[in-house]
């Protein structure tokens, strides 16, 4: 049986939903405040913080608050356990598509025989 890693899940969870991933892409530019990045989205600013509370959750941002402000950064390295999981996937599969490969060959050079 596979081993579930909670932190993988809510990072995945973190990056299912289009529009906290739009606050990543935005954040990746640069630091923004709360109200900054509730603007573009066209969300309330209550829903907004939901969804920085889910990537904070996930460690992919952090916050800081100087007096009413409330300033958002992208934690870049977050992504390194979903990117070592995808990588460790691909490998899975590519050697499954190569065995699989190599058999088609194998039952074509039997038929053609």
């Amino acid at each position: 049986m596979a081993k579930h890693d909670p932190d993988l899940s809510l990072l995945f969870h973190a990056l299912a939903d289009p529009t906290r991933r739009s606050i990543l892409t935005r954040l990746a530019e640069t630091p923004a405040r709360v109200t900054d990045l509730a603007g573009p989205t066209g969300l309330r600013l209550p829903t907004v913080m939901r969804h920085l509370s889910v990537l904070e959750e996930a460690g992919l941002i952090t916050t800081s608050k100087d007096g009413r402000i409330r300033t958002c950064a992208i934690v870049p390295e977050a992504l390194d356990p979903a990117r070592t999981w995808l990588d460790e996937q691909r490998a899975i599969w590519e050697a499954r598509l190569d065995r699989l490969d190599a058999f088609v060959m194998n039952v074509m050079k039997e038929r053609a025989k």
